[in-house]
């Protein structure tokens, strides 16, 4: 037996597509089946056997997005209970799974999720759990309820992800099948729960019951109306009537009629357990207890509609004689409680009528309309009888209301008429009769709105109470008016959309009259919120989803979507920036940003529709409105920082912002076009640099309003602070123009790749700004420094560039360039002591010091400033190194393949014919990157280069051993950073001979080994001469003892170290006895040493053997394999 129409579940257009489809509901109340189930099984033309309902492997878990609504919030808010540990835990573990995935380990990386959970939620509980204790007054049993709560969803987060997992999909289908059932079972009861928790926890537990209410609703309707499983249907499957068989449900009965009772039940409880003390104290507290029952009830009546209540019964007149019985029971409690609680609790002073006839009519009033509606949205007037019902007791609802909120009796035949036109509107779809009812209706919101609110004097947001009774009135008028616009043929559209989008603009303007301007001036209520922030971001959310409504059912065109969604979207800035013109600044930004998003869409077609000159014209209006936004800009880094922001920081923001706002245009519409790419990425690091180095404006460029004169000028900062005089920072212009000239050269910009007369001026061009820089930020007391320091960044840029990208000429000068680097180091060094010295005694503040006071100043002085300069030069001859490693790389990268493809081309000319395009690609890569000049040529041309990079290595090395032991005392920790600097030693016959690939990390250990057992004999001399000359040796005293068992625990590690490092050299083993037999001699001076060097050593040794021993035995174990 087939089902009926009305019981359908959701089936999504595509059981492998995991974002949601969204269609328009059909018009009749009666037709209740989800447009999605008829396109998604409407297309079949046969029937699907039985056997196509068996388990199917799927590439993807398709609900992901609803999954997410529920996990993700409750994750953030489990990680902000939690704290740093937990979000510590999490990181590091969810990285190593990353590169575990990356490595291609699957299974791996999933257990890598799973503990990384685990530790998570073992950090949480160590952490957390006396916040819970202290958050649930001591309750030990509620705390521990709450930590299971927050582990169950760490769980169910760990189920999640392994759905992510394809291969646990495509081997265990049915494991797949059951973390999907488990997901959305559990899921509507902890996702509700923590929901709830976090409202607590943000505005307190008043109407706590409610808010749990309402996200189980929420939570139900995502996963408890009936869903398709992802893997239990095949995506060719086709059903009689699209209706999807029950098995193929994600949940079943149980599930069901678990959710169902925690939808009903669970609020109520929860509001008895926490208010059990005020439960009868009221008739308004009973009425909470009525409401927080049947509202659940009514909703999950109307989720019936949708098929959930599949599991009761599959009778279909059943199911309606259950909704229509028992959601007339319901309507009556709720209606009488929504009496109590709500009208004559806050809309009592506006019933005009005494009791108890006041309580007669507003109970006519709102039963009879909700009773009208009721029997509307079921289908109920579908006959002549019950239109005649229907209009009758609109027309009575209309007069009761009217009559209960004053209307005039000489007048009251108007409400009755616009009840009649409102129910002909509702049974025969006359457009005449609801625009008859909205004039009415505007006459009698005109006359309610005068005669409550028009006398009073008060002022309020910033404008009289008049000024806001117009501006209500109007809103009124066009929320009335929009759905008769709406229904207008197609060509009037334009109607229905200029309601709107003044409808959004009078809402923006209200909101943001309340929001911004929240002082009332009137009987003491200035500490009164005007506006809560929930009814901002409700209406927004209203405002959206009736525009995306409107654009589904084609009632609107694009352009108004790209405006009303603009002007929603804007009202939230409310929310984050106080400025008074947030709201209007961010609609102009957006309606700038969005047109590439918004208006440029055309499904149809796969061609972009932005022609290039709409392109240029949309990045110019971004520009001007981002200026436009300069001086919110400035209100938001002024309360970001807590004081006004530079001129350069501002700037640098409208820049970054302009930057990115561009993005949509290239990334959507002109993605082939490689010039836009290298020019955005351009204008967004110019926006960075300006930011981070916030360099002066000149006066004529800045920006100067009122606005900014007044934050920068306040008498307050003055009297507290005082005059600052800020620090000329002028050169950090010459390092954005050094970082953005690079830029423009490694994106192509400028061609210095081509043209060899560029490419000089370029790198010298960098040089001088970068010395320049340098000089004036690190070095200001002579001018002779500052033109070495120039020389010297002249000639290390132009090494870099040439290197790099060789001329014809290049590696015939290059050597003398690095020669004379080489030579300007020790000059600039001694040089620079000397200046330092006469400059420091020329100071006439040094004048009254004494003699030892002169020389400590001057030591320190010069100690300082050589530290820099040491810095300085470590780096040069760093990037020096890593360039010249990177250029061997290539060559050597260049030879195999022509030597390869040589060999291809001749061995076997038929078969290489996949392989000639990657031929032609790379012949034409080495053509564009050296047109003057070949890689065989610089290989014969360039043999000075390995000399040169080992060279710069050991100076590099060297320096910064030297900075070492100035700036740390020569710390043990140090040396493990430094060793990896000699991984940039080159093969090279003329200093190392024999040294190759394979020795590469030979001078890393033996350095390391070298490091420590120098410092460790000057830590035994230093520790036994200190100023004595010697004595307790000379007499045999407790210091010979010392460095007799020191040294001799020193030797016991040299077995070990030796061992390795003639290990790594050759990579043989070098004597029958294993590698660990040396291990025990390490353990002595780990255990018994008196200096922390020797102990590093021991520790070292062990590492080494063990090392030694677990290398040699994977080689023999491949070895053995091989054979």
């Amino acid at each position: 037996m087939l089902q009926p129409r009305a019981f359908r579940p959701y089936i999504p257009l595509s059981s492998s597509n995991s974002a949601p489809s969204f269609s328009s509901s059909s018009p009749n109340p009666n037709d209740s089946i989800p447009s999605q189930s008829r396109h998604a099984h409407g297309n079949g033309t046969s029937t699907a056997p039985s056997s196509s309902r068996s388990l199917k492997t799927h590439s993807s878990f398709a609900h992901n997005y609803r999954i997410a609504i529920a996990l993700v919030p409750s994750a953030l808010f489990l990680l902000d209970l939690g704290g740093t540990s937990v979000v510590a835990t999490l990181v590091v573990g969810l990285m190593i799974s990353y590169i575990l995935d990356a490595l291609s380990l699957k299974p791996a990386a999933f257990f890598a999720v799973w503990f990384s959970l685990i530790f998570a939620q073992l950090a949480f509980f160590l952490s957390a759990s006396s916040s819970l204790l202290a958050a649930f007054n001591s309750s030990v049993a509620v705390a521990a309820l709450a930590s299971f709560l927050c582990a169950h969803t760490t769980f169910l987060l760990g189920v999640w992800s392994s759905l992510q997992f394809k291969w646990l999909l495509l081997e265990n289908p049915s494991i797949a099948v059951a973390l999907e059932r488990l997901l959305f079972a559990c899921l509507p009861i902890s996702a509700s729960a923590l929901f709830a928790w976090a409202s607590i926890a943000a505005v307190g537990i008043n109407n706590a019951a409610y808010y749990l209410a309402a996200f189980n609703c929420c939570f139900y309707w995502l996963f408890s109306v009936p869903r398709v499983s992802s893997f239990k249907i095949k995506h060719e499957a086709r059903y009689h009537g699209g209706e999807a068989p029950r098995d193929s449900f994600i949940l079943g009965p149980l599930e069901s009629c678990v959710h169902t009772l925690n939808l009903l039940f669970v609020p109520l409880l929860f509001h008895i357990a926490s208010h059990y003390s005020l439960l009868l104290s009221s008739a308004a507290s009973f009425c909470d207890l009525l409401l927080l029952f049947f509202v659940p009830f009514l909703f999950q009546l109307y989720a019936s509609t949708r098929g959930a209540l599949w599991w009761v019964t599959g009778n279909p007149n059943q199911l309606h004689s259950i909704r229509v019985v028992n959601g007339a029971v319901a309507l009556v409690f709720v209606v009488v409680a929504l009496e109590v609680r709500v009208v004559f609790h806050s809309f009592g002073r506006y019933i005009q009528v005494p009791p108890p006839l006041n309580y007669v009519l507003v109970t006519i009033t709102m039963l009879g309309g909700s009773a009208a509606a009721g029997a509307y949205a079921m289908g109920l007037v579908s006959d002549a009888l019950s239109s005649v019902a229907f209009t009758t007791s609109a027309i009575v609802v209309s007069a009761a209301g009217a009559i209960v909120v004053g209307f005039p009796l000489l007048f009251l035949p108007l409400p009755a008429v616009a009840g009649f036109y409102l129910a002909r509107f509702f049974e025969k779809k006359s457009l005449v009769s609801y625009f008859a009812f909205v004039i009415l209706g505007s006459l009698m919101v005109t006359w309610f709105v005068l005669h409550n609110f028009w006398d009073l004097n008060i002022w309020m947001a910033g404008m009289s109470l008049k000024s806001f009774c117009k501006l209500i009135i109007a809103n009124s008028v066009l929320a009335m008016a929009i759905p008769g616009l709406a229904l207008l043929p197609s060509k009037l559209n334009f109607l229905s959309e200029a309601g709107l989008i003044s409808h959004a603009l009078l809402l923006c303007y209200i909101e943001n009259r309340f929001f911004n301007y929240s002082s009332i001036y009137y009987y003491g209520f200035e500490d009164e919120v005007m506006y809560p922030s929930y009814m901002v971001v409700m209406t927004t959310l209203l405002g959206l989803a009736l525009v995306r409504r409107l654009s589904v059912d084609n009632r609107i065109g694009g352009k108004a979507v790209w405006i009303l969604t603009c002007l929603y979207f804007s009202k939230l800035a409310m929310l984050f920036i106080s400025s008074k013109s947030v709201v209007w600044v961010s609609s102009v930004l957006l309606l700038a940003v969005s047109p590439p998003l918004l208006l440029y869409r055309d499904r149809s077609k796969t061609t972009s529709r932005m022609k290039p000159w709409q392109a240029y014209a949309h990045a110019c209006v971004v520009a001007l409105s981002v200026w436009f936004c300069r001086e919110t800009i400035f209100e938001a880094l002024q309360w970001w920082n807590g004081r006004s922001p530079s001129d350069g920081l501002i700037l640098g923001f409208c820049i970054l912002l302009t930057g990115l706002a561009c993005v949509p245009i290239v990334a959507i519409h002109f993605p082939h076009v490689l010039s836009a790419k290298r020019c955005l990425v351009l204008v967004v690091a110019t926006g960075l640099l300006f930011i981070m180095m916030q360099p002066p404006l000149p006066v004529s460029l800045s920006y100067q309003s009122d606005l900014i004169k007044t934050a920068r000028h306040s008498a307050d900062d003055i009297s507290i602070y005082g005059y600052i005089a800020g620090k000329p920072t002028w050169p950090s212009w010459l390092l954005i123009i050094a970082i953005l000239l690079t830029l423009a050269s490694v994106t192509s910009i400028i061609p210095i790749k081509y043209i060899v007369e560029l490419r000089t001026f370029y790198s010298i061009a960098m040089g001088v700004a970068l010395g320049i820089y340098i000089a004036a930020e690190y070095f200001l007391w002579a001018g002779v420094l500052h033109v070495l320091i120039v020389v010297t960044m002249v000639c290390a840029s132009v090494f870099v560039v040439f290197t790099h990208l060789p001329s014809a000429t290049s590696t015939k000068v290059l050597p003398w360039v690095f020669a004379l680097l080489v030579a300007l180091f020790p000059v600039t060094y001694l040089l620079e002591g000397q200046l330092r010295i006469k400059n420091i005694l020329e100071d006439s503040e040094l004048g009254n010091l004494g003699e030892e006071e002169k020389k400590l100043t001057t030591l320190l002085a010069i100690e300082g400033a050589r530290i820099s300069l040491l810095g300085l030069y470590a780096a040069i001859f760093m990037l020096i190194a890593l360039e010249i490693k990177y250029k061997l790389a290539s060559i050597l990268r260049e030879k195999v393949i022509d030597s390869g493809g040589v060999r291809q081309n001749y061995s076997n000319q038929s078969a290489s014919a996949s392989f000639l395009p990657r031929m032609r690609f790379m012949q034409h890569r080495r053509a564009t990157t050296a047109p003057a000049f070949t890689i065989k040529r610089m290989a014969a041309d360039g043999a000075w280069m390995p000399a040169v990079g080992n060279v710069a290595t050991i100076l590099c090395f060297a320096i910064c051993l030297v900075l070492n032991v100035s700036l740390t005392g020569g710390s043990n920790r140090s040396i493990f950073f430094l060793a990896p600097i000699l991984l940039l030693l080159n093969q090279d016959s003329d200093f190392v001979a024999g040294f190759g690939d394979k020795h590469r990390y030979f001078p890393v250990t033996v350095v390391i080994s070298a490091y420590f057992v120098i410092t460790t004999l000057y830590s035994i001399g230093e520790d036994v001469w200190q100023g004595n000359s010697g004595w307790g040796l000379q007499i045999g005293g407790p210091d010979w003892i010392f460095v007799v068992k020191n040294l001799a625990l020193l030797i016991l590690t040299f077995p070990s170290h030796i061992l390795f490092n003639r290990y790594v050299w050759s990579h043989t083993k070098q004597s029958d006895s294993p590698p660990w037999i040396t291990l025990p001699l390490n353990l002595l001076p780990i255990a018994c040493t008196d200096v922390l060097k020797i102990k590093i050593l021991g520790i070292l040794g062990v590492i080494y053997s063990l090392s030694q021993y677990l290398i040699t035995r994977q080689q023999y174990i491949s070895g053995l394999k091989y054979i």
